[in-house]
């Protein structure tokens, strides 16, 4: 067996264990298919009978025959009652376990490491999520609802042909293969196709987003022709699988069918010549013929569900590929109480590096003393946010150690870490949900009480009150309606909320309005009294009363003091100064 088919394997019974999860509906499931089948396979005996009663003119048995028909009805309401149950049962019991493996795709997200999803495309994580769990659900059904119930009718009817007339079962039974041997040689084809079409269609997803999230920055840089020339191969290729894997996958169905009337047209041939031998009734070939049909009709529909079956797998692969994959492992152990935390942050012989022979930060040393703040400036890829991500063990370091009141944060639980610090971003965001809830964001038991003093801290309960339902406007937008300087006032606030010990403010006022940059450095300055603060600005008109200002270069620490010391020692910093003193921004 191949890996590809092994493979293949793996996945369907991993889907197949999802499903059997839900053991209730499974069964009924199996008995609702069950039944269908038996009752769609038992009308033709019916309709055979009837017609031998009716068969010469003048000897109409209208007794039996209306016993017959009575049964004949009876069936056909019973088979249309689990005609209607037995889809709602698939859908109930099929989209219950794909809502599983979306729940752990994105709980396996949320465990990830950083540095794993700094490596994804949001375009293909999304489409893995959404549309591949959308199609595996489809072809789940189809599964279910077709393959299974397909091959059960091709048990029963080979069985009850043969009860008829051993010889045109055979005939039935030798030739349908070939039709079969079609459609796996086809499907085979397919697979490949479908599996480059879902791989290039999450490549398709993450560029579209990019291109109309970033449309602004693309018409400021004149960039259209460029960005339409980078879409062109992609969607192309994409355009490409997907036309031959609909192309291959639509072919096996005319050509079973064309295979099956051939096998109908010779079954027919054969009864006629019986019936005129006399060893055959009308209602007899009539009853055959139905079953034929049926017998071959399955085969029809397993092919192409054959097709959409490996669509489903690939689909189903990449979600596991998702699931699969390791998890960040919790090195602490111990959990950081913020009321036994001063504050004191050291840095010792701290190295790290994205890549590996790519070095950023090598042997860092630094002690901020409690209540310090201390603002980090240089170049653009200075290392700056890196000792953000650090602090907050969205990374580790590859050496060295960075303590809290002595202590190696290694020691503690990631999420213990993070909920000691206070961070406003550089970019904001904003949940689609009340202002209320995207103030009490991480802390949903948030009293209104509590929410109005943190908006007011951060200056932004006026512009709240303006709103229509103040505290109770609903943001379907995500908060694309407010201005940047609201969002960043919201943000703001949510430190608020629940006052940290330590603070990280990445850009936090660069997209802020002049006069509500004053308001938020005031409402700051009393937020970072007594608290130790890290300050990254590229406005250095912002940091100027910071108690220790870090020049970063290369991931090194090439300077170190307050404002004017650093105007003094007429190095990096005074450069940077000089540069933006007409624009300040650096």
């Amino acid at each position: 067996m191949s890996k590809q088919n092994t493979n293949s394997f793996t996945t369907m019974r991993r889907v197949f264990n999802l499903l059997w999860d839900q053991k209730l509906l499974f069964i009924l499931s199996i008995i609702g298919t069950v039944a269908q089948v038996a009752l769609t396979i038992y009308l033709p005996i019916l309709i055979g009978l009837a017609i031998d009663q009716t068969i010469t003119v003048n000897q109409v048995n209208f007794d039996v025959l209306s016993r017959i028909l009575i049964q004949i009805a009876i069936v056909v309401l019973i088979n249309v009652f689990l005609q209607w149950s037995n889809p709602v049962i698939y859908n109930q019991m099929t989209y219950k376990a794909v809502g599983i493996l979306r729940e752990k795709s994105i709980e396996k997200v949320h465990k990830m490491p950083l540095s794993f999803l700094d490596r994804q495309s949001t375009g293909d994580l999304v489409s893995r999520i959404s549309t591949d769990a959308e199609q595996l659900a489809d072809g789940i059904i189809m599964i279910i609802n077709q393959l299974f119930a397909g091959v059960l009718t091709i048990l029963i009817t080979i069985f009850t042909m043969g009860q008829i007339d051993l010889l045109m079962m055979l005939i039935v039974v030798v030739l349908t293969p070939i039709s079969l041997f079609f459609a796996r040689f086809i499907a085979g084809r397919s697979y490949q196709y479908f599996q480059k079409q879902t791989q290039y269609r999450g490549m398709h997803t993450q560029m579209i987003e990019e291109h109309v999230q970033q449309n602004e920055i693309v018409r400021l840089f004149n960039y259209q022709s460029e960005v339409i020339e980078q879409f062109g191969p992609i969607n192309h290729q994409y355009a490409d699988y997907s036309q031959k894997a609909i192309f291959y996958s639509s072919t096996i169905n005319p050509t079973t069918r064309f295979i099956n009337a051939l096998i109908y047209a010779s079954l027919t041939f054969f009864g006629a010549i019986r019936i005129m031998q006399g060893t055959f009734t009308v209602g007899s070939l009539t009853t055959f013929l139905n079953y034929a049909n049926q017998y071959t009709k399955p085969f029809n529909e397993i092919s192409n569900v054959l097709a959409e079956l490996q669509s489903a797998i690939a689909c189903a692969e990449r979600l596991y590929d998702l699931i699969d994959r390791e998890p960040e492992q919790e090195t602490g152990l111990r959990i950081l109480d913020s009321k036994d935390i001063e504050g004191k942050v050291t840095f010792n012989q701290a190295s790290f590096s994205y890549v590996p022979n790519q070095k950023l930060i090598e042997n860092l040393t630094l002690s901020v003393p409690r209540g310090q703040k201390v603002a980090i400036v240089g170049p653009t890829g200075a290392g700056k946010s890196t000792l953000i991500n650090l602090l907050m063990r969205f990374y580790d370091l590859k050496s060295g150690q960075i303590l809290i009141d002595n202590q190696p944060i290694t020691d503690f639980t990631r999420d213990s870490i993070r909920a000691q610090f206070g961070m406003v971003l550089q970019e904001t965001w904003l949940k689609t949900a009340t202002i209320h809830d995207n103030i009490a964001y991480g802390y949903p038991d948030t009293s209104r009480e509590q929410v109005i003093e943190a908006a007011k801290a951060a200056r932004a309960h006026h512009f709240i009150e303006q709103l229509p339902q103040g505290y109770d406007t609903y943001l379907s937008d995500a908060g694309a309606s407010l201005s940047q300087g609201q969002r960043q006032l919201l943000t703001i606030a949510r430190i608020f909320v629940e006052l940290p010990q330590l603070l990280i403010l990445d850009e936090a006022t660069s997209s802020i309005d002049t006069r509500t940059e004053i308001l938020i450095q005031e409402a700051l300055q009393t937020l970072m009294e007594g608290r130790t603060s890290f300050i990254i600005a590229h406005r250095l008109s912002t940091i100027q009363q910071s108690d220790i200002i870090l020049v970063m270069n290369q991931g090194q620490i090439v300077e170190q003091g307050n404002h004017d010391s650093l105007m003094r020692m007429k190095g990096l910093y005074y450069r940077m100064q000089t540069t933006t003193t007409q624009t300040d921004d650096y």
